[in-house]
C-alpha cells in the first residue's frame, strides 16, 4: 500500500463526534483512505508484489513452498507395508503421549498425537498445572520445528562435516588433559535450568572440575523479580498468583495473559472470574498501567498508558496511598495522571482486601518490585491471591553479571574450553557485552543447538541438538511441578540433548538421555516400586507432589524499602519486548509463526518500531515509513507502525528479528533490535533519537483484509448495562423469512459458541487449526496480495479515541450457515450442506470459480491460488495429519468444524454401541484455547454445553440481519468499569 497522509486532528474530531464506524481496525480505515477502500473492494487482488532474486532463491530453497512458487505435482512414492505390525499401533487410530515443552527453562505439559509413530499434533495436558489442557501458539507450532528441513543435521568441526565419534575422541583425547586439571579454563554456558537431571549433572560437573565455572544467560529473563523479593523479604523467592480468587487485579507492565511460564494458567484463572452467564453473576475488574499495548492491556476495564519512566512514580503514589511506609521524600505524580483515577483505584483495592492482586512485570526495577510485595501484604493478599515459593530454577548467578564475567574472561584469554548448551548468545547478548568478538579468543568452543546459527558459526564445534520431541529429559513448571520429557520419535538428524552432552563431559560418553533421567529419579525415588512410579509418571506427564510448597510467615522488611529513583530521560524512551510470535528469535525459521498475525498489529513476516499516534502526528509518520534510530552511539533503521494506545514519546522495539543465520525461511527478515539493547538497560531507557529518512518499507498486515462492509461485527457493553438490559446484545428471536428451503439436521446439529468476554486474542486457535488441517503458509508476498490461507482468523477491533481505545478480539471461522449463501452459487455443487448441518467442501468438484467466496459475507473462504503445499520435502510428509487431505492448487478451502474429529467420535461411539457424548467432539481451536472461550457440540441436545451457551442472553449471530442463520454465534463482550473512573 502506498503512503497515505493522515489528518490526525480530523480523526480525533471524528471519534469525538462518534461519526463513522463504532468499531475500527486501523487508522487508514478510520480515515476512509481511498487506498484501503480500493484494497477491500478487490477481494482477489492480483498485483505483482516486489520479489528480488535473492529472496526468490531463499524461498525456493526453503523446502517449505512458502511463496507458492514451485507449482509442482505430487511425486510418485513407494508404499511399504508392515511386515510385522507393532503391537500398540493401530493404523488410522492415533495414540497420545504425555510430555512437556521447555521454553525459557520452564516446562508446559503437553499431550502429543502420534500416527503410526509420527507426532502430528499437540494438545495441552489437562493434568498439568501450567497448561490445564491448553497450548500456546508457539507450542502448537513446535511440531513444524521438529520436521524443519533446515535444522542442523551434521556435526561440524571448524565448518567442515565431522562426526559425533570424532567429537568424543577430542573430548577423551586432546581435551582430556585440560579437563583433568581440575577444570581450570573450563566454562559452561547454559540457558535457564529447571531440569532436576540437568541441574544434578551440573552439580556433578562442578564437583568434578572445581575450578570450572557455570554461567547462565536467558535474553528474556533479565528482570528483577527475585532481586525484588531479596529486597522485600531478604531471600530469593518465586511469586505465584491465584487469579481465580482475585476480584480486583492491577497490572504494572505485567502482560500475564501472554508472557511468562504461567501465562496459560493465569489466562485460565483470569477468565474464570470474567465469565458472565446471567445478570446476577459477578465479574472481576482489571486495571493495567503500561507503556506499550499488550494482550493484558487489551482486556483491561481501565488501562492507563504511561511512559516507562513514569511507572515507578505511579507505584510510589499508589504505595503511599495504601499506607506502605516509605523513606521520607516527595515524588510528583506522573504527567497526565488524574489523582481521582488513582484514588478510585485505591478505594477498589482496599474494599477487596484479600481478594485483590497487584502484579508487576519482572522487567521493573527491584525497588518497584519490593513496593509491589509491600502493597500486596498491606492489602492482605499474601497467602491468598499471592503466594511465594522457593525458586524453581537452578541459578548460577545473576544473568547479566554472569555474562559480563564470562566475556571478560574470554577477552583476557583465560578460557580454554567453552561449552555452550543451547541458546544463541552471539545474537542475543547485549550490544555492550561483546560476546561474539570475545568468543573468537577461546581456544576450543563447542555449541549445541537446533540450527547452525550465529553462535555456531563462531564455534570450533557445532553439535546438532535433539528437538524436545526427540529427547529424554525432565523439566519443572512455574510452580515447581516436574514433568518427564519423553521422545515420540527417534532423532531425525542424530541430534543430542544437553543431558547427553553433559554426560560426555562427566565421563559417561556412551550413556543416553533415558539412562541419565532414570538414574536421577531412581535416586530420588528408591525402592521396589520404582517401575510403577516411572510408568505412571510417563502416562500422566506429571510427577505428583513435586510442586514447591508456598512459604508461610513471610513478612516484608519495611526497613529495606527504598523510594525508587526516577530516571531523568531525554529524547524518546526505548522499550525492548519479546516478539509475540518468534519469541527471542529462536522461532524465526518457523513459517507458521512467521505468518501468524501478531495479535495487536496483525503484522506478519516482520517486526516494526511501534509508536503512539500523537508521536506519529508530530513527526509526520505513517505505517511503513523508515526511521533512523540512534541510541548510545549505535544506529539502526526500522519501519514504524502507529499503535493506538501506545504511550507518547516512547518507541517499542520487538526482539527476535534481523537474523543472519536462521535457515532459509527466517534469515534476513526484519530488523535486529538486539543491536541497540544494552546490559545496563535491557528493557527500557531514555536517550533514543528518532529521525525520519523518507524511505518506505512494505509491511504485510492482515488488518485490511476481510471487510464487513461497515456492519456491526462485535457487540460490547458494560456489566451494569447488562444488568439493566440483559437482552441488549441478543438477536430478535423472530427470524426473518427466507427464500432458501428449510433443512432439518438429522441426528446431530453441530454448532459453536465463542465467548468474546474471555477471548484474549492470543491466536493459539489459528495455529492449532493450521496444524490439525494441514494448512500451508504462503509467504510475505502472498499475504500482501490478501492470499493468506488460515481457515480461522482473529479480528481485532478498536472502539473509542486514538490514544486510549478499547480493544475487542473476535475469532472468525466458517459460520456453517443454515442458509449458506455460498451453496447456491457454486456451479459444480462443490460446497454443499450435510445432513448434520455442516457446510462441506468437495475438493475434487471445485473448479476455482470463487463464486462462493464472493457470496460469503463473512469472508472465511480461502482460495489456493498456487501450489502452497510442499509435496517434495521428505521430512515434511510425516508431519501432516493423515485424516485431512493435503490440497493442491485451484480449490477453495475453509473451516470444516474439524469434521475428521466428528467422524472419529462417531466411529468410536458406534463401536461401543452408544450415542456421541457431549464434549466428546472437541475441535482443534476449542482444545487449545487457554480461556475456554470456544465451545462446540450438538445443538439438538438441549443439555449440551453449546446449547446452554446459545441460550444465554448475551448470545448473538454475526451479521444476523442477513438471515444466513450461522451455526457459529458469539457471546457479547462486557467491561466492568469502576463507576468513579468512568465518570471522570
Amino acid at each position: 500500500m502506498s503512503r497515505f497522509e493522515l489528518d490526525w486532528e480530523g480523526l480525533r474530531e471524528r471519534l469525538a463526534r462518534k461519526e463513522g464506524p463504532a468499531y475500527w481496525r486501523s487508522l487508514e480505515e478510520l480515515a476512509d483512505a481511498p487506498e484501503v477502500s480500493a484494497l477491500i473492494a478487490r477481494e482477489f487482488p492480483d498485483w505483482e508484489a516486489p520479489l528480488d532474486r535473492r529472496r526468490f532463491l531463499q524461498l525456493m530453497g526453503a523446502s517449505l513452498a512458502l511463496a507458492g512458487l514451485s507449482a509442482c505435482a505430487r511425486p510418485a512414492s513407494k508404499i511399504v507395508p508392515y511386515v510385522r505390525q507393532p503391537e500398540a499401533v493401530v493404523p488410522g487410530k492415533p495414540l497420545f503421549f504425555a510430555t512437556a515443552m521447555p521454553l525459557g527453562g520452564y516446562g508446559t505439559g503437553l499431550l502429543v498425537e502420534s500416527h503410526t509413530g509420527r507426532p502430528t499434533k499437540i494438545e495441552g495436558n489437562p493434568d498439568h498445572p501450567a497448561s490445564l489442557g491448553a497450548a500456546s501458539a508457539i507450542a502448537q507450532a513446535s511440531i513444524l520445528g521438529l520436521y524443519d528441513p533446515d535444522r542442523s543435521n551434521v556435526v561440524l568441526k571448524d565448518g567442515a562435516i565431522a562426526s559425533w565419534e570424532g567429537f568424543l575422541q577430542v573430548v577423551t583425547g586432546e581435551l582430556a588433559t585440560k579437563l583433568a586439571a581440575k577444570g581450570a579454563g573450563l566454562r559452561l554456558l547454559t540457558e535457564t535450568v529447571t531440569s532436576p537431571t540437568l541441574a544434578g549433572q551440573i552439580a556433578t560437573f562442578l564437583k568434578r572440575f572445581p575450578e570450572a565455572r557455570w554461567h547462565q544467560y536467558e535474553p528474556l529473563s533479565l528482570g528483577g523479580a527475585q532481586a525484588g523479593t531479596r529486597l522485600a523479604y531478604g531471600q530469593a523467592l518465586d511469586t505465584l498468583h491465584r487469579l481465580d480468587q482475585a476480584k480486583v487485579i492491577l497490572s504494572l507492565e505485567a502482560d500475564f495473559l501472554a508472557e511468562g511460564p504461567a501465562s496459560l494458567r493465569e489466562a485460565h484463572d483470569f477468565a474464570a472470574g470474567r465469565r458472565v452467564t446471567a445478570p446476577g453473576d459477578a465479574m472481576n475488574r482489571l486495571y493495567v498501567v503500561e507503556a506499550s499495548p499488550t494482550l493484558t492491556g487489551a482486556m483491561a476495564d481501565h488501562r492507563l498508558a504511561l511512559a516507562p519512566s513514569a511507572i515507578p512514580a505511579f507505584a510510589i503514589a499508589l504505595a503511599e496511598r495504601l499506607g506502605v511506609p516509605l523513606p521520607p521524600g516527595s515524588t510528583p505524580l506522573p504527567t497526565g495522571l488524574d489523582p481521582r483515577w488513582l484514588d478510585a483505584l485505591v478505594q477498589d483495592l482496599v474494599s477487596h482486601r484479600g481478594q485483590s492482586a497487584v502484579m508487576a512485570c519482572a522487567h521493573l526495577s527491584p525497588q518497584v518490585q519490593a513496593l509491589v510485595h509491600a502493597m500486596n501484604e498491606k492489602l492482605g493478599n499474601v497467602g491468598r491471591t499471592v503466594l511465594h515459593t522457593a525458586p524453581v530454577a537452578a541459578r548460577a548467578e545473576e544473568p547479566i553479571a554472569s555474562m559480563r564475567e564470562l566475556v571478560a574472561a574470554m577477552e583476557a584469554g583465560t578460557v580454554d574450553v567453552l561449552v555452550i548448551l543451547g541458546g544463541n548468545p552471539a545474537y542475543t547478548a547485549p550490544a555492550d557485552v561483546p560476546f561474539a568478538e570475545a568468543l573468537l579468543k577461546v581456544r576450543q568452543s563447542v555449541h549445541l543447538s537446533l540450527y547452525e546459527d550465529e553462535t555456531s558459526a563462531l564455534c570450533h564445534w557445532h553439535l546438532p541438538e535433539a528437538h524436545y520431541l526427540e529427547a529424554w529429559g525432565d523439566v519443572r513448571a512455574f510452580d515447581g511441578t516436574v514433568s518427564l520429557v519423553q521422545p515420540l520419535i527417534a532423532p531425525l538428524y542424530g541430534g543430542k540433548s544437553a543431558i547427553e552432552v553433559l554426560g560426555v563431559l562427566n565421563g559417561a560418553p556412551r550413556a543416553d538421555g533415558l539412562q541419565f533421567v532414570r538414574s536421577e529419579w531412581q535416586r530420588r525415588h528408591p525402592g521396589p516400586d520404582f517401575e510403577t512410579f516411572w510408568t505412571r509418571a510417563l502416562q500422566a506427564g506429571v510427577l505428583p507432589g513435586t510442586a514447591e510448597p508456598p512459604k508461610a510467615g513471610l513478612k516484608v522488611a519495611t526497613e529495606r524499602l527504598v523510594r525508587p529513583v526516577l530516571a531523568k530521560t531525554s529524547g524518546f524512551e526505548v522499550i525492548f519486548r519479546a516478539d509475540p510470535t518468534v519469541y527471542d528469535g529462536r522461532f524465526a525459521n518457523n513459517g507458521w509463526l512467521q505468518e501468524l498475525p501478531k495479535p495487536l498489529t496483525l503484522l506478519t513476516w516482520d517486526n516494526a518500531a511501534l509508536l503512539a499516534p500523537e508521536t506519529a502526528a508530530r513527526l509526520s509518520l505513517s505505517n511503513g515509513d523508515v526511521v533512523e534510530l540512534r541510541y548510545k552511539g549505535r544506529i539502526m533503521r526500522a519501519p514504524v507502525w502507529v499503535m493506538p494506545g501506545h504511550a507518547p514519546e516512547a518507541v517499542t522495539l520487538p526482539l527476535g528479528y534481523g537474523r543472519t543465520r536462521s535457515g532459509k525461511v527466517g534469515t534476513g527478515i526484519g530488523f535486529d533490535a538486539y543491536r541497540l539493547r544494552t546490559a545496563e538497560a535491557p528493557w527500557t531507557d531514555g536517550g533514543l533519537e528518532l529521525k525520519k529518512t523518507g524511505e518506505r518499507y512494505a509491511l504485510a498486515s492482515t488488518q485490511h483484509h476481510h471487510d464487513m462492509a461497515a456492519r456491526e461485527p462485535v457487540r460490547t457493553g458494560t456489566l451494569d448495562g447488562f444488568r439493566a438490559d440483559p437482552a441488549f446484545a441478543h438477536d430478535d428471536p423472530l427470524r426473518l423469512t427466507s427464500l432458501y428451503p428449510e433443512k432439518a439436521s438429522e441426528g446431530h446439529a453441530w454448532g459453536m459458541a465463542i465467548d468474546l468476554n474471555v477471548c484474549i486474542g492470543c491466536n493459539a486457535c489459528m495455529t492449532a487449526c493450521q496444524a490439525e488441517n494441514n494448512v500451508p503458509v504462503v509467504g510475505k508476498e502472498q499475504v500482501e496480495r490478501n492470499r493468506e490461507m488460515h481457515w480461522l482468523r482473529v479480528d481485532r477491533y478498536y472502539q473509542g479515541p486514538l490514544d486510549d481505545p478499547q480493544t475487542v478480539f473476535q475469532p472468525v471461522p466458517c459460520m456453517h450457515c443454515e442458509k449458506a449463501p455460498c451453496e447456491l452459487v457454486c456451479p459444480t455443487a462443490a460446497t454443499v450442506h450435510s445432513t448434520e448441518g455442516l457446510n462441506d467442501m468437495t475438493y475434487n468438484r471445485c473448479i476455482g470459480t470463487r463464486y462462493c467466496s464472493n457470496n460469503c459475507p463473512y469472508k472465511v473462504r480461502r482460495f489456493n491460488f498456487v501450489e502452497y503445499a510442499d509435496f517434495k520435502t521428505p521430512s515434511l510428509e510425516p508431519m501432516r495429519n493423515p485424516d485431512v487431505s493435503v490440497r493442491s492448487r485451484g480449490v477453495m478451502e475453509k473451516c470444516t468444524y474439524c469434521v475428521q474429529r466428528i467422524n472419529a467420535a462417531r466411529i468410536e461411539a458406534k463401536v461401543e454401541g452408544r450415542p456421541i457424548r457431549d464434549g466428546e467432539v472437541v475441535t482443534a481451536c476449542q482444545a487449545t484455547c487457554p480461556t475456554r472461550a470456544i465451545v462446540f457440540g450438538d445443538l439438538n441436545d438441549p443439555q449440551s454445553e453449546v446449547s446452554k451457551r446459545k441460550a444465554e442472553p448475551l448470545n448473538y449471530a454475526l451479521l444476523g440481519e442477513l438471515n444466513t442463520r450461522p451455526r457459529t454465534t458469539y457471546l457479547a463482550k462486557l467491561r466492568n468499569p469502576n463507576p468513579a473512573i468512568e465518570a471522570l
